[in-house]
């Protein structure tokens, strides 16, 4: 079976969520839908404490450029060799700055309306699938998520939003965050992301704190055409080998996952062949 190659981009690394103006060129401030500073956060390694630069607003007319850059970096992306891009529209990344009306607060065209904040998402959509071509783009969203304070009052009625906008491009697939993932943790929670797969044309791909079981059984029950998996892939570089022999699993240490130094934790994780 061919391996396809999918690249996840934010485009330029500026559009990374909420940043330290100090990783930014000539430290200038990161920019968003908004310029409203972000509390201090506890970090990934649930130690350190982050803290933020306050952004800098994106004007109307600076937002076409913005949006050119994720073309540039999907075209780039397969110019290396990728298959297709995965558009990062989640987890309080520029994107899912826009969407969420806890964050937009712009009144212009970008602001306000569901419509209005879900235009900018849908504007890197379409330029990305015309560069490359919509059977090699997706994108994924966190609707339910506020990570990093990028929560929405209505998530049900976004996510479903996006799911039927999204058809008018054809891209391949739209890939949701469970509405039961709370940063890092996993809640049972009386929603679900059925009405958006139901909405979408394409293929589905659900994903947040599934292992094995719940896996197939979401697949067996139509409930998604893919599961993906993050946390325990990584902690299982032959995750599918060991899901179909349902043999044990390596757990994973989340505190290494972005550490700089030492860098452990991401190419270290035995497989069966080498597991003691």
């Amino acid at each position: 079976m061919r391996k396809v190659l999918f690249n996840r981009t934010t485009g330029p690394d500026k559009f990374c969520c909420w940043v330290s103006a100090g990783f930014q060129p000539n430290g200038q401030a990161p920019i968003s839908s908004t310029d409203k500073l972000l509390t201090p956060q506890l970090g990934a390694d649930g130690i350190d404490v982050d803290e933020f630069s306050v952004p800098r607003r994106l004007s109307m007319e600076e937002i076409p450029s913005i949006v050119d850059d994720f073309r540039v970096a999907a075209k780039n992306a397969i110019a290396a060799g990728f298959d297709g891009v995965e558009i990062h529209g989640a987890h309080g990344y520029l994107i899912d700055q826009f969407l969420k009306d806890q964050v937009n607060d712009r009144t212009d065209k970008y602001g306000g309306s569901l419509e209005n904040r879900c235009r900018f998402a849908l504007e890197v959509v379409e330029a990305v699938a015309n560069e490359i071509g919509a059977d090699r783009v997706g994108l994924r969203l966190s609707p339910f998520s506020d990570f990093c304070e990028a929560g929405d009052s209505n998530p049900e009625a976004l996510g479903l939003y996006m799911a039927n906008s999204l058809n008018k491009y054809g891209i391949l697939y739209c890939h949701m965050v469970e509405p039961r993932m709370q940063v890092v943790e996993k809640f049972e929670v009386p929603r679900s992301l059925l009405p958006m797969r139901n909405a979408f044309e394409g293929t589905f791909i659900a994903a947040g704190g599934y292992d094995r079981e719940e896996g197939n059984k979401a697949i067996a029950e139509n409930y998604a055409d893919l599961i993906a998996y993050g946390r325990l892939f990584l902690a299982n570089p032959d995750l599918p080998r060991r899901f179909e022999l349902d043999a044990p699993l390596n757990k994973y240490d989340r505190r290494t996952f972005y550490a700089p130094d030492p860098v452990i934790g991401y190419t270290d994780y035995p497989s069966l062949d080498s597991d003691a």
